[in-house]
This record gives C-alpha cells, sequence and structure tokens, in this order.
C-alpha cells in the first residue's frame, strides 16, 4: 500500500510521550519504520538503545536529546542520528510540545534501562 492515512495510524503512549505509528510492517512497510513522536512539555529522558541506527527529525519545538549521557539541545530542523547501541532519550523542559519524525530499520529491537528488550510498537 503506497499511501498510508494518518487518520487510522495507531497512537502508543508511554508515559508523557505519544508515539504515533505511520508505517511499519503491519502498513505495508517491508524495510524502514516511521513513526511521529510528540513529547509533552515537562518530560524527562527515558533513556534506550536500539540494536540498528535510529534516525530523529525535529519538526516543531525544542527540547533535549540525551546521548550516551550527554545533553544536547535540540529544536525545530534538526535532525539527530543515534548509533547502534547508545543510550538515548528525548526530554522537553519547555512550555510548548516537542514533535519529532522518526526512522529505524524493520525489525530493530528497543532495550530499555532495566535491561528488557522490546519491539517497540510503533515498529509493528
Amino acid at each position: 500500500m503506497p499511501v498510508i492515512s494518518g487518520a487510522t495510524a495507531p497512537v502508543f503512549t508511554i508515559g508523557a510521550t505519544r508515539f504515533t505509528g505511520l508505517a511499519s510492517p503491519s502498513r505495508g512497510a517491508k524495510e524502514t519504520c516511521v513513526w511521529r513522536t510528540t513529547v509533552a512539555p515537562g518530560t524527562v529522558p527515558n533513556e534506550h538503545s536500539f540494536d540498528r541506527e535510529e534516525v530523529l527529525v525535529v519538526v516543531s519545538g525544542s527540547g533535549v536529546a540525551r546521548l550516551a549521557g550527554t545533553d544536547h539541545p535540540v529544536t525545530s530542523g534538526d535532525a539527530i542520528v543515534v548509533p547502534a547501541e547508545v543510550m538515548f532519550g528525548l526530554g522537553n523542559p519547555h512550555d510548548e510540545p516537542l514533535e519529532l519524525i522518526v526512522a529505524l530499520p524493520v525489525g530493530a529491537l528497543a532495550r530499555l534501562s532495566d535491561g528488557t528488550t522490546i519491539v517497540p510498537p510503533a515498529a509493528v
């Protein structure tokens, strides 16, 4: 299916962060998963890693990208490239939501800070 309707996209919430699944195997993608992420104001980074490279593009707002324990300010138009196996989290100390588009290879696994490994819900 070459066009995937955003109106019917599945939505998942983890803490104060909302994930809207756009492209994934269950929605017709074979190689790349894409989702929209909304990080609510006042959110602290929830660190995790992936076994594959993740790329995020800030669409609106500003926030903090924590990579390997170092905080980096990010704002609209910035891209964040997270290497495989690097601990990463997004925070939003501002008053407006932080919106991003995220791309990850199909089949990537997430490792949470407690060591649990999961398939991201938006990538199914």
